[in-house]
């Protein structure tokens, strides 16, 4: 594990160690927890991208085309 030493404006600490106390956590475990919520949604932002630019716009109609055109069943509907 390692120590990474950050400067955070007055308020910004206040409010992280409440939430952390609310919690019933350390402030460690609490800034770890919310880097590692941020770092998640950031790469899967990526992921989402990459995939995006791999789509193909004539195989999703040619898949869509293979799809019956039929009413849902009652349990599916809105």
């Amino acid at each position: 594990m390692s120590t990474m030493s950050v400067r955070l404006p007055e308020s910004l600490h206040r409010q992280a160690r409440d939430l952390a106390k609310r919690e019933g956590i350390s402030m460690n475990q609490f800034i770890a927890t919310a880097l590692a919520e941020k770092l998640s949604a950031l790469m899967t932002l990526e992921y989402l991208e990459e995939r995006r630019r791999r789509g193909n716009r004539r195989k999703f109609d040619r898949a869509l085309a293979k799809v019956r055109d039929v009413e849902p069943a009652p349990r599916d509907s809105l």
